[in-house]
């Protein structure tokens, strides 16, 4: 049981600018749920001019009422109540300037017993009559006088696996006291499976992958105004715009001026002078 939510769209901004957008995508108005980026591990390949990256996001979140009603209290824990939880997101990231694409890949690292969550992102550098997908990347620029254009493939993958691991552990169980059973050659009754054994958790799965599905709906466009935000702001004002932005939207959403990302927003965007260098003229549309 999977549910699959896939979408495509274009910045009317040059590749390189959209690349260094999405790593300064946090904060922006519409990510105030996102409350610390780390950078886990980076590497560069002077060779074929790639830029790859590890990330890590804390992100701050509400269980839906209508999962908490599907869920056993023994799985919510302390969230039965319905309050925010904080969960870490994986990022990986590979950025190849000179041929202009970038492909990123987001995963939950909690609660995946309940709901996987995969979102994979393409982006590449659209040039004048060329066709979208893959085969159409691109390493020129345009020259009929059009801003350039980065087109997204973006896809989500929903799957629930409720139950699934406690189900297979008491399968296991009682196929070792049947065993047991025949093998001492005794009339002594087999236990009654328990409430959880005999209960279907098909369609549950199903329902949180929906509810997670409608969410998604949602959520994928917040995202996709968030990204145009910062890169307004970069065509705007460069670097120094994006800061003070990313200043204001951390202190608008009401964690004052320290937290996360005091440290990050005081270290500027060292990490991001490749692609910077690599995309001379980037800002220009």
């Amino acid at each position: 049981m999977v549910k699959f939510y896939a979408a495509s769209f274009s910045y009317d901004y040059s590749f390189p600018a959209v690349a260094l957008a999405y790593f300064l995508r946090y904060p922006n108005p519409y990510s105030t749920h996102v409350l610390s980026t780390d950078v886990v591990e980076r590497s560069f390949e002077p060779e074929t001019g790639r830029l790859h990256t590890i990330r890590l996001h804390l992100k701050r979140s509400k269980i839906p009422p209508a999962v908490l009603k599907l869920l056993p209290k023994s799985i919510l824990g302390a969230s039965s109540n319905g309050t925010s939880t904080e969960s870490y997101i994986l990022e990986k990231s590979t950025v190849d300037i000179k041929e202009g694409w970038m492909e990123t890949e987001s995963r939950n690292l909690e609660w995946t017993g309940v709901l996987s969550v995969i979102e994979k992102q393409t982006y590449w550098r659209q040039s004048a009559g060329q066709g979208q997908g893959l085969a159409s990347r691109s390493t020129t620029r345009r020259s009929d006088g059009q801003p350039d254009r980065t087109e997204v493939d973006s896809t989500v993958t929903l799957q629930s696996r409720l139950g699934e691991a406690r189900r297979k552990r008491k399968r296991r169980e009682a196929a070792d006291r049947a065993a047991a059973v025949a093998a001492e050659e005794t009339e002594e009754e087999i236990p009654k499976p328990s409430l959880w054994k005999t209960w279907s958790t098909g369609p549950v799965q199903r329902s949180i992958e929906l509810i997670a599905f409608r969410r998604t709906e949602g959520s994928q466009p917040k995202a996709k105004e968030g990204m145009k935000v910062v890169l307004e702001r970069l065509r705007q004002g460069g670097i120094v715009a994006v800061l003070d932005g990313m200043h204001k939207d951390h202190l608008e959403s009401g964690r004052g001026s320290h937290g996360p990302w005091k440290e990050q927003l005081s270290q500027g965007t060292d990490t991001m002078v490749t692609i910077q260098h690599e995309g001379d003229g980037f800002l220009d549309q």
